[in-house]
């Protein structure tokens, strides 16, 4: 599943329309809101992928989508001693 905005899907048409015929599905943002959602006319009436079913729900209204990236993994911090919730159970008691 690709999401491209319409500059792109514009300057490389070619390219996005021979991964439709390949089967992928690729769904097209103005200023990152879905607009259009391309696939092969073979495609069954449901789109196939998570994406392109949020694609469309985001389309007619029902969900927002996300406007930020992901956050990276956070790394783990080891931290020697006695764990915090031991000290709070004893300092309750």
């Amino acid at each position: 599943m690709a999401t491209v905005g319409i500059k792109e899907l514009k300057n490389r048409l070619t390219e996005y329309l021979r991964r439709t015929k390949k089967g992928e599905e690729v769904v097209v943002t103005e200023r990152g809101k879905p607009v259009a959602l391309l696939r092969a006319i073979e495609g069954g009436e449901k789109p196939a992928s998570l994406e392109a079913r949020l694609a469309r729900l985001a389309a007619q209204g029902l969900v927002t989508l996300p406007t930020r990236k992901r956050l990276r993994k956070i790394r783990r911090v080891n931290v020697a001693g006695t764990p915090v919730s031991k000290i709070i159970l004893n300092d309750r008691r």
